[in-house]
């Protein structure tokens, strides 16, 4: 029996995840042959073979414990009206441990973050606050949050989230240091208008998130006509960049919130100009 197991969560076999195919097959009453045509259907749809599943495959994915490719099994998700996220977790594969994965692995560029915010997931989120406390103040929240309990992920989008995307400052951007710290999560709005004056200082200053052809940048901008200029905190010693707009660059947004450790300081490369 050939088994897939997850961190903390219980063993999910192949054998039992063929025979949950096969019993959403019937209890619609489909037989081989029509589930074989049905997929044929999508295959054609998407002029790609590889979501076809042939009678002696469909046999084998339900009784001999062998795991159909990502492309067969959207199509037996569909053809059976079941949730691929759901089919998914069956051979062990939960889409929310994407985050908690991809942070074993921080990536040196910055880069946005694609996860879909719609899982099934939860965390753990404060639901209430001491009515005595005052949030005007500097406040330690550990102390003042009267309970705790789970949120579904899929309530964040009640947050006016839609509107908002995600974005991670690599592990090696100091561009912005000391504002924004290496590893930062940033959330980014969808105004795409660059001010060019309008604040007293820096930490007024609105920072963009921009992509351009060889990748994403986060920083303060100037737009000359054409001309954008992206600049780095001066701490960083890194030069200003010019890019022809809206041709060479895009504005996705501007940064309207943060998440980050102080401790990347400690871990701060050193430059040629700090020896």
């Amino acid at each position: 029996m050939a088994g897939v197991s997850t961190p903390g969560k219980t063993v999910i076999n192949t054998d039992e995840a063929g025979q949950r195919l096969r019993k959403a097959r019937e209890r619609l009453g489909l037989k081989f042959r029509e589930v074989e045509v049905a997929s044929q259907k999508i295959a054609d749809r998407h002029s790609n073979e590889e979501y076809s599943i042939g009678l002696s495959r469909l046999s084998e994915i339900e009784n001999k414990s062998v795991v159909p490719s990502v492309f067969r099994l959207y199509s037996l998700s569909t053809i059976y009206r079941l949730d691929f996220r759901e089919v998914l977790s069956w051979y062990g594969i939960d889409l929310d441990e994407q985050p908690a994965d991809a942070k074993l692995h921080d990536l040196q560029e910055t880069h946005l973050v694609r996860f879909s915010p719609n899982g099934f997931g939860e965390v753990q989120a404060p639901l209430s606050l001491d009515p005595g406390v005052d949030l005007t103040q500097t406040t330690f929240l550990s102390r003042v949050i009267t309970r705790w309990g789970a949120l579904p992920l899929h309530m964040l989008s009640s947050v006016e989230t839609s509107r908002k995307r995600y974005a991670v400052i690599g592990s090696e951007d100091w561009s912005m240091f000391p504002i924004l710290h290496p590893g930062s999560l940033l959330v980014i709005n969808d105004v795409a208008k660059i001010a060019n004056s309008g604040w007293n200082d820096e930490w007024e200053r609105p920072v963009y998130f921009l992509e351009h052809r060889d990748g994403y940048l986060c920083g303060w901008c100037h737009l000359d006509r054409d001309r954008l200029v992206v600049m780095s905190h001066p701490s960083s010693s890194i030069p200003p960049k010019i890019f022809l707009y809206p041709n060479d660059i895009e504005v996705l947004g501007q940064v309207v919130g943060v998440a980050m450790s102080l401790d990347a300081a400690r871990h701060r490369r050193i430059r040629p100009s700090d020896a």
